[in-house]
């Protein structure tokens, strides 16, 4: 637990087809599939956003159903299986399976199911995200399919359905994003991360274009490029708000109260940022990462009311929409203090 559940996207990591004797085998594959989350940007950095939940869930028989002709296995309680839509690498879970083992929790949430299979597959987008637990491949698999349910990325691979209605694809190229300022305009130039060159329209065989060169959206063990990298910060924001609840709460205070902010932890040096003001004035914190102020140590005059606010922001350069950013990835709490 990294923090209040309210507040947190919390990844519900689910097995299936692992025995009694096999839960061990699934615990370790859980540990590992979350731990690859971490070696790729944003998610590093923004680990904790993030509460972690293990469901243990115990199958009848080991593995799940790997063949074509096998079919859908409904002796796993999951009920995963390989060949979705006539696909042999497309892995699917019984979704309504899935959601009833894990629960509701107290916010937002994602499934990952993982499979007792050694085979290479997965799935990711709006419903469970799979991955075959003991494939070679599983690190770089959850990276990729995590991309479409996080981030709602497409495919940037040639062999794609031509659907433009992703934030890393387009029908349209470069000149005209910038004449008409639609998709990953702001981005146009920028050195992106994932060593695919500048951020560009660049065709696919399918006729639509995307950012770079390669991302892992495109191939398995790269990085994300800038475009992609916003859209998934971006939807971390709209479910999480960048600071958990003040202390007291906002509104009308009784004397000289100490106040303070509970900005989320990010992973590294750059944390959010935290502005303090009385009465429109800026004032230095208490402490030195800001999240206290002491308002009996202000010099304020006694019998008159006094607004004091806080302002909490994530100030990344990996978001360039500065609406969004105003709007979703600022907190602001005011306290008005008399006598």
């Amino acid at each position: 637990m990294t923090g209040d559940p309210a507040n947190r996207i919390t990844l519900v990591l689910l097995g299936d087809g692992y025995t009694a004797d096999q839960q061990q085998l699934f615990r370790e594959q859980a540990d590992r599939a979350w731990h690859a989350l971490l070696e790729i940007e944003p998610f590093r950095t923004y680990q904790g956003l993030f509460n972690i939940r293990r469901v243990d869930v115990v199958s009848p028989v080991p593995g799940i159903a790997e063949s074509e002709s096998a079919g859908r296995s409904l002796s796993t309680p999951l009920g995963m299986h390989f060949w979705c839509e006539g696909t042999a690498r497309l892995l699917c879970a019984d979704e309504a399976a899935t959601a009833r083992w894990a629960g509701q929790g107290e916010g937002p949430q994602y499934l990952i199911a993982l499979a007792n299979s050694t085979e290479y597959g997965g799935a990711g987008g709006t419903g469970v995200t799979t991955l075959a637990g003991g494939s070679p491949d599983a690190g770089r698999i959850i990276q990729h399919e995590i991309g479409h349910t996080v981030g709602a990325l497409g495919d940037e691979y040639d062999s794609a359905p031509g659907d433009p209605d992703y934030p890393n694809l387009s029908a349209v190229d470069a000149e005209e994003m910038a004449r008409d300022k639609v998709k990953w305009w702001r981005w146009l130039g920028a050195v992106s991360p994932d060593g695919g060159g500048p951020v560009g329209a660049y065709r696919s065989a399918n006729g639509l274009y995307r950012p770079t060169e390669d991302s892992v959206m495109r191939t398995l063990g790269g990085t994300y490029n800038l475009p992609s990298r916003e859209a998934i910060v971006e939807q971390l924001y709209r479910q999480v708000r960048p600071a958990d609840e003040p202390e007291p709460a906002p509104g009308q205070v009784a004397g000289r109260p100490k106040l303070h902010v509970r900005p989320l932890a990010l992973t590294g040096a750059r944390q959010l940022r935290i502005e303090w003001t009385v009465d429109g004035r800026p004032v230095e914190a208490g402490t030195a990462d800001g999240t206290w102020l002491d308002t009996a140590a202000l010099a304020l005059a006694p019998g008159r009311r006094h607004t004091v606010t806080a302002t909490v922001q994530d100030t990344t350069d990996w978001v360039r929409d500065e609406a969004f950013r105003a709007q979703y990835m600022t907190r602001t709490a005011s306290w008005t203090i008399s006598g």
